[in-house]
């Protein structure tokens, strides 16, 4: 990984006379804590993985990030995190000693092994550890994110199937994205995860597509429109409009329909519909012609107003 500190001063890593500076005049104890904890290693770690270290929540630890990238002590990243070359390579010796000072990493380990029915390599302990110690996911997170990933995988791809490591560790990182790094967290994200997933076969259903599971790249369009908040219905029109158009399903073309219905906030078929309807032409108003009546309505009106003016 990329040093994450920003060059200040003479560009070392050292606590120079500028970065004391800045966080004096800020006066925020626990940035220069936080700080001091990144200088010690370096600034080769993401301020996230220092929690434990701290002893800090993640909330406490995302307010003093804040502060350090407001005043300039941390270089903003281009990038969230992801599983990438720059994360920590964990060694055989940095792996055996995390085994053997830590109780609860070590018992995590165990209940992989017997969750995913395999004895894990060295590798697969060291993305385990890349987890636990770099994204500072809490022991019981990974288990419950190694249990989905399980299911995920077996349901998909039959009973038996398991997942690997670095699919566990790729999901890892989608959920330390997004905040999901505690139990109540975790817990919310599954739920609203098998709510997704229910729904998923009307979906399939409505695109002729049986009751088989999606393809993952499917699966990926079919939840887009659900978080986009189109009904089952509402796709079906999708689906007749794109057969009428292509003579077949292009999952592209389907998208393309509900994104530009998805910007007019257009989702439901009532609304459809009423975007659909052809607008009402005025209606024309025809002249009345001259005739006989016309003439005797001119004439009336013209002796009244003559009447008047005598009266």
């Amino acid at each position: 990984m990329a040093n994450i500190l920003a060059s200040v001063g003479d560009g070392s890593v050292t606590l120079t006379a500028e970065a004391v500076k800045r966080l004096l005049e800020r006066g925020q104890g626990d940035a220069a804590l936080l700080y001091l904890a990144l200088l010690r290693h370096h600034g080769d770690v993401p301020p996230r993985s220092l929690a434990k270290e701290l002893r800090w929540d993640r909330v406490r630890l995302e307010t003093a990030e804040n502060v350090l990238r407001e005043i300039g002590l941390i270089i903003p990243q281009a990038a969230d995190l992801e599983p990438a070359d720059e994360k920590p390579s964990y060694q055989r010796e940095d792996i055996a000693e995390k085994l053997e000072e830590s109780e609860e990493f070590r018992g995590l380990t165990t209940e992989v092994e017997r969750r995913l029915g395999k004895k894990l390599t060295t590798h697969d302990v060291g993305i385990l550890l890349g987890l636990y110690d770099y994204l500072g996911l809490p022991a019981d997170v990974i288990y419950l994110l190694v249990c989905h990933c399980a299911e995920r995988i077996a349901k998909r791809c039959g009973e038996g199937r398991r997942p690997t490591l670095r699919q566990i560790e790729r999901e890892g990182y989608y959920w330390a994205r997004h905040g999901v790094d505690n139990q109540a967290a975790a817990a919310e994200y599954l739920r609203k995860y098998g709510e997704r997933q229910g729904a998923i076969p009307k979906y399939m259903r409505v695109l002729q597509l049986g009751d088989r599971p999606p393809a993952a790249a499917e699966e990926k369009y079919l939840l887009a429109w659900l978080e986009m908040g189109f009904p089952p219905e509402a796709v079906a029109i999708a689906y007749d409009k794109t057969i009428l158009k292509c003579h077949e399903l292009k999952w592209a073309y389907c998208n393309g329909i509900l994104k530009r219905w998805h910007a007019a906030d257009v989702h439901t078929v009532d609304e459809i519909e009423e975007k659909d309807r052809p607008a009402k032409k005025p209606e024309k108003r025809t002249p009345v012609k001259d005739s006989k009546d016309g003439a005797d309505v001119a004439w009336m009106r013209k002796y009244i107003k003559q009447r008047d003016k005598e009266n």
